[in-house]
């Protein structure tokens, strides 16, 4: 499975200096596949390729470029069995997660796309003149290997969509099914140069992307401290950038919900692919009343996780994609047991049946005070914090206390009440009662956990300048 080459300007190409990567397999430790790591030269070669795509990409028909859209979709479709067997291979997802959910959403961002271009006005009078919207240009597009296809398309999508041409860093630990993405782009007939995908770290490739002269925009998901940096970086070329970045969501579980039912679903909703993911409520707030019967559905919650290998269908907690990342994850679950925290459920150590790959006990403490490592810093793994209040202020006072707002969720039998509650909480999105994630609405953070928004028509309009015409 080795992918030595780079798609740069409609052609697979040979890295400037070649320099190759091992792909682990992070539920064996071992090294299946081998990529390039790519450097300045490989990023300035693409950007000028973009570019040059540019000048006539971003002049298409709205007819044009749905095409192309739609000949994506059915590329997709064809090799999704492929590409979701490569996200299980490459960053550990189970199998039926990786179909269901991994490659599925993916799709959906062009079949969102198709829908908003159909629909979008690129003109409308205002006033005594005309607002008209247009590409952006060029845009940098660097991914991380959580949703290594999700995170993709919902930037790849709209990029094309509007116009734009685009170069991807996908990441360099999960980077295979993008490489079939690519395949799949090319198959679809985009004009050289439209699209083009090198790969390569976050400081090399990356940091090249951010700062190229050529590139008008980069939206960038990962980390808040990377994010920081890419931010600094562009910031010399005064370019448009867009930033998912780290979330802590809080779960408030409000005294009138149905306790045990809502721990439950809280739990696995943390737990969602390994608990990689920005978004998890890793943070449940219960009224102090109800904390054992709190303790006591969230054990049976994790009675129920089935962890194991990730191409057997039935696993639903599969590895942590990386050594460094399951390091992480121990060093955050010591220290919540040297801060005093109660241990509920998992702990520290791989799971007794399993001697190799990066599998971390499905945890769960309580009596987690808003102080904690735990209840602070993003753990991206499968560990929960129980935080008990005594009133609803103090439950969204602390789910307000935390540099990041990505997402919040709120549970309670009265709907309208949950809604005054989800007012205050200072987050990007907010679902109610276990509403199910909606790739159509956009998502995006308050304060650290970034700015812009993906998705929809609100991810269509990122890609777009503003211009307005007088007379």
């Amino acid at each position: 499975m080795d992918k030595l080459k780079f798609y740069i300007d409609g052609a697979w190409v040979d890295p400037a200096i070649p320099i190759s990567l091992g792909v682990q397999n992070p539920a064996t430790e071992e090294i299946f596949a081998k990529i390039s790591l790519g450097s300045q030269q490989d990023v300035d070669r693409a950007a000028k390729a973009a570019r040059r795509a540019f000048a006539t990409y971003s002049l298409t028909s709205v007819e044009t470029r749905l095409g192309y859209l739609r000949r994506i979709v059915a590329g997709f479709k064809a090799r999704l069995p492929e590409l979701a067997r490569t996200m299980t291979l490459e960053m550990g997802a189970p199998i039926t997660f990786a179909t269901e959910r991994q490659a599925t959403v993916a799709l959906f961002h062009f079949e969102e796309v198709v829908r908003v271009l159909e629909a979008y006005k690129f003109e409308e009078p205002m006033g005594p003149g005309v607002i008209r919207r247009e590409p952006i240009g060029v845009c940098g597009l660097i991914t991380p290997w959580n949703w290594p296809l999700n995170q993709v398309a919902s930037k790849v999508a709209p990029a094309l969509a509007t116009g734009c041409t685009v170069v991807l860093k996908p990441s360099e630990i999960a980077p295979l099914s993008a490489l079939l993405f690519a395949e799949i782009l090319h198959e679809a007939g985009l004009p050289a140069g439209v699209f083009n995908l090198v790969n390569g770290d976050g400081p090399n490739v990356g940091e090249a992307i951010a700062s190229h002269p050529e590139i008008d925009m980069v939206s960038f998901t990962g980390s808040t401290a990377a994010g920081i940096r890419v931010a600094k970086l562009a910031a010399d070329t005064v370019k448009r950038v867009a930033q998912e970045l780290g979330g802590k969501s809080a779960n408030i579980i409000l005294p009138d919900a149905d306790l045990k039912a809502a721990v439950i679903q809280g739990v696995h909703a943390c737990y969602t692919n390994g608990g990689q993911n920005c978004q998890s409520p890793t943070r449940m707030l219960i009224p102090r009343a109800q904390r054992d019967a709190a303790f006591a559905a969230a054990r049976q919650a994790v009675d129920a996780v089935r962890l194991g290998d990730p191409l057997d269908p039935a696993t639903t907690l599969g590895p942590m994609v990386s050594q460094s990342q399951f390091d992480k994850i121990q060093a955050l679950i010591q220290s919540g047991i040297d801060e005093g925290a109660t241990l509920v459920a998992g702990g520290a150590g791989r799971p007794a049946e399993i001697n190799r790959g990066y599998y971390v006990r499905p945890t769960v403490f309580g009596d987690v005070t808003p102080q904690m490592r735990i209840a602070r810093e993003e753990i991206f793994g499968p560990v929960l914090s129980i935080i008990s209040y005594d009133s609803e202020d103090e439950a969204i006072e602390i789910a307000n206390d935390t540099p990041f707002g990505l997402a919040g969720f709120v549970q309670s039998k009265d709907r309208d009440h949950a809604r005054k509650v989800a007012n205050r909480i200072r987050a990007g999105r907010v679902y109610l009662n276990g509403a199910p994630f909606d790739r159509s609405l956009p998502f995006g953070g308050y304060k650290q956990s970034g700015n812009g928004r993906e998705f929809g028509i609100f991810g269509f309009e990122e890609y777009l300048e503003v211009k307005a015409i007088l007379g």
